[in-house]
């Protein structure tokens, strides 16, 4: 008798793999884990074993561009597993640090693993209390830090002979290297009725990221975020093989960040003493994301969203540094409350802005991209301020919208000129948010595409201001609010209804959502060299870090999102038992029944069985 979407049979349960194909819109097979009783007649695996075996990319997240996985699988412990690293002396304390990650991450495959010592059962066979595995790494480049360049492919292939496992990493660099471990880490499983670990016998794999800029913004300014909240933030990326932290510091709300010399900056702006980034917790964040593959781009966003942190000037004999700070009615002077811009018409404001500048050079060195902001500048803030239109009319300017963009893109360039000068003249890539300043007809005449990649956030998919951009030759990162804002679909924190980029991105939304599409059909092209990748942006005006831990970017697949569902069901599995927080796809009887929860559709005839 056949248990379909049913009751587990107490111990005589057993899990087995059929190959399903399912009608798509694109018709591709699908390989469906599915229960039934272990009645003796046919060889059954376990779910787990299943799931790592059954089709040609097991549970492996994200997708890799080719892979070959054998059917069986050995059991080891944890304590059996060692590495042989063949690497230059640059690379090996990277390595040895990424390798400890590894190793906590396959004891956190038990499921009563608690402060690093799982209770491992006394079931075990003598086989598997014997049995190693090798962690064979080859990297011949001596690459510490992450660049735009970083040629982020690997090689796996794991080979089983006798009581020995030898898994083989070959890439370029420590990176390449990183992301072939966390593969490593998805080809083992915790074997349920051995209390014991497996990994498949033999398997081979080949990957390159489609994109080089594959992100996560966290907004630490509208709520405070722990730096150990970040650091499960970062966890979370590297499993997922995210590469770069963007981070949103500081805005009108507040200044969390704390500088040696401007320490009034945190002084005014911090919510409470407690609620501040020190330059210790910046460097320890910087060296706990290259690790783990990742790089941390900083973000001053300017000139607009500046306000809480910047009010000392006066004090100071500086002046106003930012005005309209707090002004109100904010709807007058800002898309949301507090309000806050640069003063232009202040010199000072460029003294303070170097400072700031050089101790985020120092901080985050070595700085490979900067985000300079550039979003929401809302020209009457200045147009109202006596301070700054009597500077405009002394220089001959007017007071019409376009000579207030003249100075936008002044101050624009001079921030990027003094964010070289405090960088000690090295000059990175520069990013900056889609803005009235770079809307088709101005962005040439400002935005010198050599030195800037634009940011297309608060776009939608469907913007032609993107083919436009694109046909001028500028390089873009890909962040549309109605598919990669993280915190839509909520209430309106400004009043009644849904917040402004409602509905809900569901996590088929963001799978689907093609960079590379989204080009080629505004301009007939992928533009594959000018996509420099997306990211995905966690704003917090309604998220802390209680709620923060809620593929596509590597991959690029070509299909639906409908194909990859039972594999992210098992990844959010997996990150759940590596102690994140990760919101519920399905109940687990939908997990424990592959394919059963899908709104029904036509299925092809049954073609084989996945059986060792």
């Amino acid at each position: 008798m056949i248990q379909r979407c049913n009751e587990i049979m107490a111990t005589t349960l057993a899990v087995t793999s059929l190959l399903l194909g399912v009608l798509l819109p694109s018709p591709v097979a699908a390989f469906l884990c599915i229960k039934e009783v272990n009645n003796g007649i046919a060889v059954l695996v376990t779910l787990n074993q299943c799931k790592l075996t059954c089709g040609p990319f097991g549970v492996l997240w994200p997708q890799p561009q080719t892979a070959k996985l054998g059917a069986d699988v050995v059991e080891f412990l944890p304590t059996n597993v060692f590495l042989t690293p063949l690497i230059t002396d640059e690379v090996l304390p990277l390595l040895l640090e990424a390798f400890d990650i590894f190793k906590g991450n396959l004891e956190k495959h038990h499921p009563h693993y608690s402060s690093g010592s799982a209770p491992w059962s006394s079931h075990w066979s003598p086989s598997s209390a014997i049995h190693g595995v090798e962690v064979k790494v080859q990297v011949q480049g001596v690459e510490t830090f992450l660049t735009l360049h970083t040629n982020e492919s690997y090689e796996l292939h794991i080979h089983t002979d006798g009581d020995k496992t030898t898994a083989t990493i070959i890439a370029p660099n420590f990176f390449g290297a990183r992301h072939a471990l966390e593969t490593l880490t998805q080809l083992v499983e915790y074997h349920e009725n051995r209390g014991t670990l497996m990994i498949v016998r033999t398997a081979s794999v080949y990957d390159v990221p489609a994109f080089k800029y594959r992100g996560l913004l966290l907004d630490t300014s509208r709520n405070f975020f722990s730096v150990a909240a970040i650091e499960r933030t970062l966890d979370t990326m590297a499993a997922n093989k995210l590469n770069t932290f963007h981070w949103h510091i500081t805005d009108s709300h507040s200044f969390p960040l704390y500088l040696e010399s401007l320490p009034n900056m945190a002084f005014y702006g911090a919510y409470t003493p407690s609620q501040i980034y020190h330059p210790h917790d910046v460097r320890h964040l910087v060296q706990y994301a290259r690790v783990r593959g990742i790089r941390i781009v900083p973000e001053l966003d300017a000139p607009a969203h500046v306000g809480n942190g910047w009010q000392w000037g006066e004090t100071h004999g500086l002046g106003k540094l930012a005005v309209c700070v707090n002004k109100e009615p904010w709807e007058s002077y800002c898309v949301e409350p507090p309000c806050g811009q640069l003063n232009l018409a202040n010199p000072n404001m460029y003294t303070v802005m170097a400072k700031i500048y050089k101790e985020l050079a120092q901080v985050f060195s070595p700085v490979d991209l900067f985000h300079f902001g550039g979003d929401e500048v809302n020209l009457n803030c200045w147009n109202t301020t006596e301070e700054i239109t009597s500077w405009m009319t002394a220089n001959n300017n007017s007071l019409d919208a376009d000579a207030y963009y003249d100075q936008w893109g002044v101050f624009l360039n001079k921030a990027q000129k003094l964010f070289t000068e405090s960088n000690n003249a090295v000059e990175v890539a520069g990013i900056v948010t889609a803005s009235s300043l770079t809307v088709a007809d101005r962005v040439e005449q400002y935005v010198n595409k050599s030195q800037f990649i634009i940011q297309m956030r608060v776009i939608r998919t469907t913007d032609p201001i993107i083919g436009e951009l694109l046909r001028k030759n500028y390089r873009l990162i890909i962040s549309n609010y109605d598919a990669w804002y993280l915190d839509c679909g909520v209430g309106d924190w400004l009043g009644e209804g849904n917040n402004w980029c409602s509905p809900y991105n569901s996590w088929q939304t963001v799978y689907d959502h093609s960079p590379h599409d989204i080009a080629t059909r505004q301009t007939g092209s992928s533009r594959s060299d000018q996509i420099v990748g997306g990211e995905a942006a966690m704003w917090s005006e309604q998220v802390d870090e209680s709620g923060l831990d809620a593929k596509r970017l590597w991959t690029n697949p070509r299909t639906n999102w409908q194909p990859a569902e039972t594999r992210f069901i098992h990844h959010r599995q997996r990150l759940v038992k590596r102690g994140v927080q990760a919101e519920r796809i399905q109940p687990e009887w939908c997990y424990q029944n592959e394919g059963a929860c899908r709104r029904q559709q036509p299925l092809l005839p049954v073609l084989e069985k996945c059986l060792p």
